[in-house]
């Protein structure tokens, strides 16, 4: 799978379902060790409410799906959660719903659509975006050309990840593998492109756009 769909952005939100309030989290999430980290890390922020109750989806060279009831009745709560991330093809994203009880029992039906709702919620605002293979690449150009560098990775949607100052600029950008060649390649033919001096391919990785 060289291109798939995720979220750009962590993200929150809230709505109340016969005073209960449900917290949708919408998690970016690389790998199954980062989303029980956060998940963990989650249960200790909400250590009062009722339940944090989450699925995920990550494609890390094969897929990987988990979800968690919490102690809602079965098939209330995490499965719905899950079911949101599948009909919307996303990958690498963790949401978690916590609740806190207002008192009212919302019945089986009533929890399936809290649950939904709030992961629908925080998926919106959290942006779906699609990620692909791409590569960590560092090139080094010379401080004139450091202006010129700025202006075509913003142009072209390009993340800068760092900057590194010595004899010459180190630039460390995240590129897809087509942004890779045209930067590598054009500079040569294209005065608008900064020079480059050398580079080196730190690592292949997954790039969101």
């Amino acid at each position: 799978m060289e291109k798939f769909k995720t979220i750009k952005i962590n993200a929150v939100a809230e709505i109340e379902e016969k005073r209960s309030r449900f917290i949708g989290s919408a998690f970016y999430v690389e790998n199954e060790e980062e989303a029980e980290k956060i998940i963990k890390d989650t249960k200790k922020k909400y250590y009062d409410a009722r339940h944090n109750c989450f699925a995920y989806i990550i494609n890390n060279g094969s897929v990987a799906k988990r979800f968690s009831d919490d102690g809602e009745p079965s098939g209330t709560a995490g499965s719905p959660i899950l079911n949101v991330l599948e009909k919307n093809e996303l990958y690498n994203v963790l949401v978690i719903v916590t609740r806190y009880f207002g008192g009212i029992l919302l019945g089986a039906g009533g929890l399936v659509r809290a649950y939904t709702e709030a992961a629908v919620k925080a998926i919106e605002k959290a942006e779906i975006v699609e990620q692909e293979n791409g590569f960590e690449l560092e090139i080094w150009i010379s401080y004139q050309d450091m202006e010129k560098m700025k202006y075509y990775c913003d142009k072209n949607n390009i993340k800068i990840i760092k900057w590194e100052y010595g004899e010459n600029i180190g630039c460390t950008i995240e590129v897809t593998n087509a942004e890779k060649d045209i930067i590598l390649t054009d500079y040569k033919y294209n005065d608008k492109m900064p020079n480059i001096i050398d580079y080196k391919v730190i690592r292949e990785k997954f790039i969101r756009k």
